[in-house]
């Protein structure tokens, strides 16, 4: 999966950053202190946080159910989806069918 969506490079992260919707880039991001989001996110949007603060954790958990529910997020072995294509439909039908669930509010 490394070679399909790059490395954690500040090339990447730039790539990441500039495929995110315009809407998106305007908010302000809590992030870790990867160096990368340091040089591509203006320094206006960003705060970079230690896991204690907790500024992080709704994405955190987000994270978390999705290695839980799809093993193609966690490792190059029996749920790997071999294209790009199989990779970006089975996380849309995830989505579709996770935001479908009555889930409890937080």
């Amino acid at each position: 999966m490394h070679e399909l969506f790059g490395d954690r490079s500040e090339k990447t992260c730039r790539e990441l950053w500039n495929n995110v919707p315009e809407e998106y880039r305007q908010g302000h991001c809590f992030t870790d202190f990867w160096k990368a989001y340091q040089a591509v996110i203006p320094e206006d949007q960003l705060t970079q946080v230690g896991k204690e603060t907790g500024e992080t954790a709704h994405v955190e958990r987000w994270n978390c159910t999705l290695r839980q529910r799809l093993g193609r997020f966690v490792r190059e072995m029996l749920s790997f989806s071999k294209s790009i294509l199989m990779h970006i439909i089975c996380l849309d039908l995830f989505l579709h069918r996770y935001n479908l669930d009555e889930q409890p509010s937080f």
